[in-house]
């Protein structure tokens, strides 16, 4: 039985030089060592994985159907091994880390998630983003368990231990209406003038994010809705909407979203803003994750009004 975990890479080395020199004496002179050496490691390898790798029916290197499959695998895994040596080597100079960013989906429509991994990757282009779409109560728990690096949130929500945020901007609501609402063709529209519809609001807790913003705005206005907090998503709040089930006040950025049987219609009156922040850890020993987030606070982008928002307190 073959005995796999013995297998080393300069096993694999000597293997892939032969396969790719086809002969014993350039292999060996490629390698630096003699022939004779490297004649005695092959049959050492195919002893060790217990099948043939050479047809020695020939007089030329001929590899098996085997030697040619470990061939194949062997530039892989040699391959696998170089990079992985230059990126420490590279992390060593501190120029590479792959940073694990969490967001939800209105940060991408808003543009606030592209622009500031763009604007840092261009003055770092060592440091690979890994993206994830996640919900931000998991968001938060997995930056706290160290599992996820940054995450780019909608408030309100309470941050655990350890964990700070930074608001990015400030989005004015608009509601969506489905195209043919009494409303639908208006300008702009008073809140409290849809005091009688359904308010179509995420899956979140009544004190966190759109569906406390939701509440919010329509207190200010005057009246407690009627919330639907069945939306999974927006796109799914939006295919609702569209349906008749209800209307939904959602950020000024997700008007690019042009569903059909949509509109998207201003508020008057509205004070409520919807906020895009990033969530963070307060002692954070990456230096590349430091930077991001120095980077990111010093090219905050602003509201309509040039409003930069700091958080220091535990919650929104």
């Amino acid at each position: 039985m073959a005995n796999s975990s013995a297998l080393e890479l300069r096993h694999l080395r000597y293997f892939v030089a032969l396969a790719e020199e086809q002969n014993f004496e350039r292999a060996a002179a490629r390698l630096g060592i003699a022939q004779p050496g490297l004649s005695q490691q092959i049959i050492k390898l195919e002893a060790l994985l217990g099948v043939a790798l050479l047809d020695r029916s020939r007089r030329s290197v001929r590899l098996t159907r085997p030697g040619l499959e470990l061939a194949e695998q062997g530039r892989r895994v040699l391959g696998q091994a170089e990079n992985a040596i230059d990126a420490v080597h590279r992390a060593a100079r501190g120029d590479l880390e792959r940073v694990s960013v969490g967001y939800v989906a209105s940060a991408a429509y808003s543009g606030v998630l592209g622009d500031a991994l763009s604007k840092f990757k261009a003055a770092s282009p060592g440091v690979e983003f890994q993206l994830i779409e996640i919900e931000m109560r998991q968001q938060l728990e997995k930056i706290a368990d160290k599992t996820l690096d940054l995450g780019f949130i909608r408030p309100p929500i309470s941050l655990p231990p350890g964990l700070a945020a930074e608001v990015a901007v400030r989005e004015d609501f608009v509601v969506a209406l489905p195209a043919g609402h009494r409303h639908a063709s208006a300008a702009s529209v008073s809140l409290k003038s849809l005091s009688p519809e359904v308010f179509i609001t995420p899956r979140q807790p009544v004190d966190t994010g759109f569906h406390r913003n939701t509440i919010a705005a329509c207190r200010e206005a005057g009246f407690e809705p009627h919330i639907n907090s069945s939306g999974r998503d927006f796109i799914t709040i939006a295919s609702m909407v569209v349906l008749g089930v209800g209307v939904a006040l959602v950020p000024r950025s997700f008007q690019c979203v042009q569903l059909p049987g949509i509109t998207y219609t201003r508020l008057k009156g509205c004070s409520v803003t919807s906020d895009l922040a990033i969530a963070y850890r307060k002692v954070e020993p990456s230096p590349v994750i430091k930077g991001f987030i120095a980077h990111f606070k010093k090219n905050l982008i602003r509201d309509q009004d040039g409003l930069r928002d700091d958080v220091a307190d535990e919650s929104f």
